[in-house]
Parts: structure tokens; sequence; C-alpha cells
């Protein structure tokens, strides 16, 4: 079975159901899957996609759905769009593979270039290139403990920092991620970190409390890196107090620690910067990065300060597809598009028509707790009426209501109740605002 649907910008901005959801072909091909791959890898929405572009996914049985996750942050650029397609076909037509630690290629070395250039710091930068956000976490890792000659990883509650298995010991969250998986990697500390929503604390306070626990549970002459998101992905998109990550930077400098940053879900103009930590300043030694890297094709990176990233011995770092050339080309010219469409500008653009329309609808649903996030990294926590006791259960259903709708979003939270807002920064705010509605008539229905 195959559909073949002209997709990227061309397509239809449009939500349309022509069938159920899912529809019978969607339902025939997900009989398959369900024959075919692995259960343990699940499905948010039921549906089987043949295009997509701007901010629409196009299911095999036509039906056009608003795309409000974007491959959780991944085609910011919109999907297929042209520069990305243009200059994947001239790299399919030169070459796919070599292995950059065998034969290497230019393109490896003009994206390394351009991070290093867009990465904040002004000190002298390498990069490296991996496949997935995990893989780059899990690289950084490496790099610190080798230049510090220490063990022990400070990580945060409410992280996300991927599923290898050294990142499986990362994560706050056990289920999906953790749940019978174990042993995992030794020397990985959680810390209290800062939640605005539920702590009350100001950005001082919540950093001081880490630091004095890292002191006292680890001892800072054992600890090789600090990891921490600038917003928190996966843990429900929080935004620490400001204050946090400059206080974290400064003492972790101080104690020759290496401060890393996790920006795979929110790097690459996401969030109404380049990068979340230009929002307050902050200056990391690494800075892993992914998801909008490339406009869809597997990408990731860690940068970070000179010395420390040549501290690793040659073939220390590398993989056999890491850097493919296929990608490399996607990424370079995906930078492109967010420097020349300034999507930057757009992300904050579509920040504040989500936070208005939430703010609104808060006036009379006390059930939305909270709204945060930066630019197009938005969400929404839910609760019970009345107290800020999480509400999974309305989440789970305001989640199928709106995919029953034609309308994907994503939902995420260390206790399960916050819906997020990932759309590309390609979309029409009146897609978007569309998109939105759909949610507010879920709330309405439930």
């Amino acid at each position: 079975m195959s559909t073949s649907i002209q997709g990227g910008p061309s397509l239809p901005q449009e939500r349309k159901l022509v069938t159920a959801i899912p529809g019978p072909k969607s339902q025939e091909i997900l009989a398959r899957k369900n024959a075919a791959v692995a259960s343990g890898v699940g499905v948010a929405l039921p549906v089987s996609i043949v295009a997509a572009g701007g901010g629409v996914l196009v299911d095999v049985d036509g039906n056009s759905l608003i795309d409000l996750g974007s491959g959780i942050a991944v085609t910011g650029v919109g999907n297929s769009a042209p520069r990305v397609v243009e200059a994947v076909k001239q790299q399919v037509e030169q070459f796919t593979h070599t292995c950059f630690t065998v034969t290497p290629y230019e393109g490896y070395i003009a994206v390394s270039e351009k991070l290093n250039e867009l990465i904040p710091g002004d000190f002298e930068k390498r990069s490296a290139l991996f496949n997935s956000g995990a893989e780059a976490v899990e690289n950084a890792i490496k790099v610190a403990r080798h230049y510090t000659g220490r063990n022990a990883v400070v990580v945060f509650d409410h992280a996300y920092h991927g599923r290898t298995n050294l990142t499986m010991g990362m994560p706050a969250k056990n289920i999906p991620y953790k749940d019978g998986f174990g042993p995992f990697a030794p020397e990985v500390y959680r810390v209290p970190t800062s939640y605005p929503y539920r702590d009350g604390l100001s950005g001082a306070e919540a950093a001081a409390n880490a630091i004095s626990q890292i002191d006292k549970q680890v001892g800072f002459n054992n600890v090789a890196a600090v990891i921490i998101e600038p917003i928190q992905g996966e843990g429900g998109f929080i935004a620490p107090a400001p204050g946090v990550l400059p206080a974290l930077q400064q003492w972790a400098n101080e104690q020759g620690i290496v401060f890393i940053l996790d920006e795979v879900q929110t790097g690459f103009a996401r969030t109404g910067d380049m990068f979340a930590a230009q929002h307050e300043g902050v200056v990391a030694d690494i800075v892993t990065t992914a998801k909008g890297i490339a406009g869809g094709l597997p990408l990731s990176a860690v940068t970070g300060r000179a010395d420390i990233m040549d501290s690793a011995h040659a073939g220390g770092l590398g993989g056999t597809y890491a850097g493919n050339p296929i990608a490399c080309a996607a990424a370079l010219a995906t930078i492109e598009t967010y420097e020349a469409e300034n999507l930057t500008e757009r992300a904050n653009q579509i920040g504040a028509v989500i936070t208005e329309f939430f703010t609104t609808l808060q006036q009379s649903d006390d059930r939305i707790g909270d709204i945060r996030g930066r630019g197009a990294m938005q969400a929404i926590e839910l609760v019970e009426s009345g107290s800020k006791a999480p509400n999974p259960a309305l989440t789970g259903a305001i989640a199928k209501f709106a995919a029953d709708n034609g309308v994907l979003v994503l939902t995420c939270g260390t206790y399960g109740n916050v819906i997020r807002f990932l759309p590309a920064l390609a979309i029409s705010d009146e897609l978007l605002l569309e998109g939105l509605q759909v949610v507010a008539d879920a709330l309405a229905a439930n």
C-alpha cells in the first residue's frame, strides 16, 4: 500500500477530516506495525503519515491534521523545507556515506564551524557530531570525565537526557524511560531544581539548595560535570527562576566542574533566541544540540571550549554514522533557513499568540494551573479545580479529543499533566489559533 501526496510548503495549510481518526487505511497499516514492530515502540497518535509541510500532517486516509508537535521540536523550519530538500538532493547525488573518521568530508567541518560560531561563548571552540540527543549527552559526559579526571555527574529533578544506558540513569521519570531497564551507569547524582509554579523559590534560593546538596552528598572535588536543560523538556517545560543558571555556571567554573547545557530541545530558534542560554547570557563549557539542527534528519552535536573538547584522545570520539554527510548538508541548509527567515523572531510571535490565548482561557478555567515557556516552546500545566494537584486524566483526555478532531498535541511532565506546544516556526497564526481552539474545545468538553 502506498499513497503519494506532494508535501513541503506546497501542502494546503488546512485542517480537514475525511474519516474518523484513525481512518481505515491507517488502521490497516498500524495492524502491520503491531505484527512487525516491537511493542515497546509506542505511538502518540495512531495514524500513518504520507506528507507533511508547514503546520500540517497528512495521513494515508487523506486527513489533514494540524501539527503542534513538529516531531518533538525537530522540524522547526517546517517539514521538507525547500533549502533542506535541495541540499539533501545534491548531497545524495554526490555520496551518501564514507564515515568521517575513515575518510573525512567538508560538510562535517562546515557544520562544526557554524556551531562554533553560533554557540554562546567568546572563546575558541571545537565540535563533534553524532546522531541523537542522547548520544550527544553521553559524549559530552565522556569528554568532561576525561578532561577533569573525575567521575561524578550531577543532574536535576524533572530532567530528561536520553535513553542510552548512561543517559537512562539521568531522567527523573521512571515510566516509560527507566522501568525494568536497570541497572544504570553509576556515579549519576540527582539534586533539586527550580520549579517556580510549585516551589516558589527565588533563583538564588534554588541554586543554593542544589549546590548545598551537591556539596553534602557528592563533594565538589568528585564532580566532573553538571548538566541541565535551560528549559526542562520532558519534565514539563519548566523554566527555572531567573538567576538559577548564571549561579550554577559561576559555581561550576569556580570549582573546575564542566558546566553542560543540554539544548537538545531548546536549541535552534525554538525559544526566541538561537539558544535558550542566551536569555540570561549563560555561557556553558559544553552545549549539546540535536532535534532542530537538521530539518528532520538525524544529527546531533557536542560543542565546547577547545581545551576541554581537545582533551579526548584521537579515536575516542566518533561513530559509524556520526556526522553523516546527508545530515550535515541538511543542517547547513536548516541553519541558513533559521537565519534568512528570521525564525527566532517568528518563535517569539508564536509564543505571544499561545500565551495570550491561554491566559484569556485561564480566567474562566482554573484547571489551567500554569502557562509557561519561551518563544515557540510553550506549555500549560493542568490541575484539579481549586488546587495544584496534577490532573493527568484531564491531560490525556484533551490530547485524545484534539487528535480525534485533527490536532496533534504532545503531553509531558513528571506528573503527566502538561500539554506542550512545539509548532513548526513555519506555521501561520490562523492555523495555530485554529489548533489552539480545538484544545479549548477539549477543555470545555471535559
